[in-house]
């Protein structure tokens, strides 16, 4: 099982090592942060941590 780093939308280690791989840097932090600013987070309820 891929270890999962954005449990809000899905992001695996995986996917962000193969974005930097591909490309030379990955994107996904920016993402991620564009989807909390829109409202779109819901780590309280979706990250096992809370958080």
């Amino acid at each position: 099982m891929a270890q999962v780093i954005c449990y809000c939308f899905g992001y695996t280690a995986k996917e962000i090592a193969n974005e930097v791989k591909e490309t030379g840097r990955s994107h996904i932090m920016e993402k991620i942060m564009a989807e909390k600013k829109s409202g779109g987070c819901d780590c309280a309820t979706k990250n096992p941590k809370g958080r």
